[in-house]
C-alpha cells in the first residue's frame, strides 16, 4: 500500500490510501490535512496506516506543526490513530462535537479535548472550519462535518462514499450513483427521517469542493449533488417507511 498526496484546493491536502483487500473491490481511505498557521488533521485512519498516513503529512509539513485532529464521528478508520498523532505533535489537541468528547473521547483520548458547539468556527489562522454537526448522518450520534469557509470545502466524512480506487480530483463524474450503489451495498446510512433534510442543510452552504473520505474530491455541481444525494436516501427512508407498514 502508498498513501497519495494531493492538494484538492488551497492549502488542503488529500491523503489517500488504497485497501484493495475490502470487499468487494478495495476502499479508499482518506485525510485531509489543512496547512495553516495552526495546521488541522481531518481524519487519522486506523491505527495500522499511522505509518503510511503520517509520512505523507511529513511531505506536506512537520508532523509536529499540527495543532488539531478532527474527524467525522468516532470510529476507528476516522480517529484510529488519534493518540498516535497526539504522541507525534506535542501542541496538538483533539477537536470534536461535544457529544463526541462526552461520550467517547474524553476517555479514550491521550489529552483533554476540545469540545465543539454546532456551528463553532476555529480560526486556523489563513484558514477558518465550521463544525455542522449531523446526528446520525451518516451514522454515529456524534456525527458532524467540517466546512473550511475561505476554500468552500466541505469535509464531509463518509457521505458519498463509494468503492473501488480513481483519480483524487473530479469535476464532471458521476458521485451520486456510485454512493447510493455503496449504501445499498454496506447499509451504512441512518434511514431516518432527518437523514435528506439535514444533507439539504450542507447544499445550502453552496461548498465548492467535497472532500470525500471514500472516494475522490469533487470540484462540479456541489450543491446539485448533495440535493441528488438528499433524494436517493429519501426514497430509502420512504420505502423503508413502507416496507414496515406492510410487515405490521
Amino acid at each position: 500500500m502508498e498513501t497519495t498526496v494531493h492538494e484538492i484546493a488551497d492549502g488542503i491536502y488529500r491523503l489517500s490510501t488504497f485497501v484493495s483487500d475490502v470487499p468487494p473491490q478495495g476502499l479508499r481511505f482518506n485525510q485531509y490535512l489543512i496547512d495553516a498557521d495552526e495546521p488541522l488533521l481531518f481524519h487519522t485512519g486506523p491505527r495500522a496506516l499511522f505509518p503510511l498516513v503520517s509520512a505523507a503529512v511529513a511531505r506536506v509539513m512537520p508532523v509536529e506543526r499540527l495543532r488539531r485532529v478532527a474527524f467525522g464521528h468516532f470510529e476507528s478508520d476516522e480517529c484510529g490513530s488519534m493518540n498516535l498523532f497526539l504522541g507525534a505533535a506535542p501542541d496538538a489537541v483533539i477537536s470534536h462535537t461535544a457529544m463526541g468528547c462526552a461520550v467517547s473521547i474524553n476517555d479514550l483520548a491521550d489529552r483533554p479535548p476540545e469540545p465543539l458547539e454546532p456551528d463553532a468556527v476555529v480560526d486556523l489562522g489563513g484558514k477558518r472550519v465550521r463544525s455542522i454537526h449531523t446526528p446520525h448522518v451518516p451514522h454515529a450520534w456524534d456525527a458532524h462535518v467540517l466546512y473550511e469557509e475561505t476554500t468552500g470545502t466541505l469535509l464531509c466524512g463518509d457521505l458519498f462514499t463509494q468503492v473501488g480506487t480513481g483519480p483524487a480530483l473530479v469535476h464532471d463524474d458521476d458521485i451520486v450513483t456510485p454512493a447510493l450503489e455503496a449504501e445499498d451495498l454496506y447499509g451504512f446510512g441512518s434511514l431516518a427521517p432527518a437523514t435528506a433534510a439535514t444533507i439539504r442543510g450542507l447544499a445550502a452552504l453552496a461548498p465548492r469542493t467535497l472532500a470525500l473520505m471514500h472516494g475522490p474530491a469533487f470540484a462540479g455541481d456541489c450543491v446539485a449533488a448533495l440535493h441528488a444525494l438528499a433524494d436517493g436516501y429519501a426514497g430509502r427512508v420512504a420505502a423503508a417507511s413502507l416496507d414496515s407498514v406492510v410487515v405490521g
